[in-house]
């Protein structure tokens, strides 16, 4: 007979703190993961019970405390070298692995799809720079990886990627791509 668990994890309650608010104060000794948009507590600590404790505490933090508060990772530098990388090729896949030893189902997906097409594409590590991975989010606006790029343009992740092999429309975006 296997064993099943009753217990769920809590709901994360969304608290009003902004990433900026948070400079001088973090998190009480437990987890709780800080984004630029709203800070987040896995342990539905009501906003108050943030306040009041210094940064040191969560850096140099107990066992399972954790504080991500990621300033802008799309540096005017990154922006000029990922136009340039988007542009160096007519498809340019950013994902996780390669294209030999995808890491992701979802990145093997967009793959799989793009080699039966035949079609020649570069891609892109984005495990070996956690920098190109946050600047890339925002590069793109668009927050999960694989994401695919066919003219420079940002075409979709592998949802759309899927939707659009379906119904025909990559294929047009890249035999247009290819013949131009």
């Amino acid at each position: 007979m296997a064993f099943q668990s009753s217990i769920t994890a809590p709901t994360p309650r969304p608290c009003l703190f902004t990433c900026k608010s948070l400079a001088a104060k973090a998190a009480p000794p437990s987890s709780v993961s800080v984004s630029p948009q709203l800070l987040t507590s896995r342990f539905s600590y009501s906003p108050r019970a943030v306040a009041g404790y210094p940064i040191s505490l969560v850096v140099k933090s107990r066992r399972n405390a954790s504080f991500r508060c990621f300033a802008s990772a799309l540096t005017p530098e990154l922006k000029s070298t990922l136009d340039k990388v988007v542009t160096s090729s007519k498809v340019v896949l950013f994902m996780k692995g390669t294209k030999d030893f995808p890491q992701c189902g979802f990145s093997h997906t967009v793959v799989q799809i793009l080699n039966s097409l035949n079609v020649p594409f570069e891609y892109i590590n984005i495990l070996e720079n956690e920098m190109v991975r946050q600047g890339l989010k925002e590069y793109s606006s668009w927050p999960t990886f694989p994401q695919l790029y066919i003219e420079g343009e940002f075409f979709g992740g592998c949802d759309i990627t899927v939707e659009a092999y379906k119904s025909g429309e990559l294929q047009e975006a890249l035999e247009k791509a290819m013949c131009s």
